[in-house]
């Protein structure tokens, strides 16, 4: 597997899940969750691993704008977004979620990936709630990638949001003051405002069903 610097310890190949490390988040523990599940993972920050990747999961936590610059700095956005625009299986997760839309406003205005049509925006709450959401809440699923049922938590720490023009890429919403998305579904494109690996069992679930849902598109 492939260490967070990038480099090589073992054969890469691309029927592994490409994680990609562009410095932000706890790579390992999504790692550890997709072993978890029987799948192997690879972390990398080599631009042609990207291109060549079968499942490619884009994590993420931190600033909006600091993520583009650093994927902008490491050669990452041309691979992720062709990648994308083939339609090939994809997983966001929290800023990676954030960062497939047009524009981003936390610490200014900031142009995402643009692969979805929309903006993420801060969080404006009534009296009681707090910025940043943090912990957990149900989801409600909506369309045909139901991996869990409402009943179930998820766990979340952020404190933007995505607010989708298209609101049929909606796949779950999550309702902390009022509805907000917290999934979104295109084609072979998925990507959760929660974190999966920190969701303990229900977390897993979603990740099966996500490595199931693209079984086809990847053989």
């Amino acid at each position: 597997m492939l260490p967070l610097s990038g480099r090589r310890a073992e054969p890469y190949t691309p029927s592994m899940i490409t994680i990609v490390d562009y410095g932000s988040g706890n790579l390992r523990s999504v790692q550890k969750a997709f072993e978890k599940c029987g799948a192997a993972a690879a972390i990398t920050s080599d631009p042609d691993a990207v291109a060549a990747a079968e499942r490619l999961v884009l994590p993420g936590v931190g600033a909006f704008g600091d993520a583009m610059n650093a994927l902008h700095g490491r050669g990452l956005v041309e691979p992720i977004r062709r990648y994308l625009m083939a339609d090939k299986p994809f997983l966001g997760i929290c800023m990676g979620l954030q960062l497939l839309f047009e524009t981003g406003y936390e610490g200014g205005h900031h142009a995402g990936l643009a692969i979805l049509p929309g903006e993420v925006v801060r969080f404006d709450l009534p009296t009681g709630f707090k910025v940043p959401h943090m912990g957990w809440n149900t989801t409600r699923w909506q369309g045909d990638w139901r991996p869990s049922g409402d009943d179930e938590h998820f766990y979340f720490v952020h404190s933007y949001y995505a607010r989708p023009t298209d609101t049929t890429i909606v796949a779950a919403v999550t309702d902390y003051g009022g509805d907000f998305c917290a999934a979104v579904r295109r084609g072979n494109l998925y990507a959760t405002q929660f974190h999966p690996e920190k969701s303990q069992e229900a977390g897993l679930r979603l990740l099966t069903s996500w490595l199931t849902a693209t079984e086809i598109a990847c053989s």
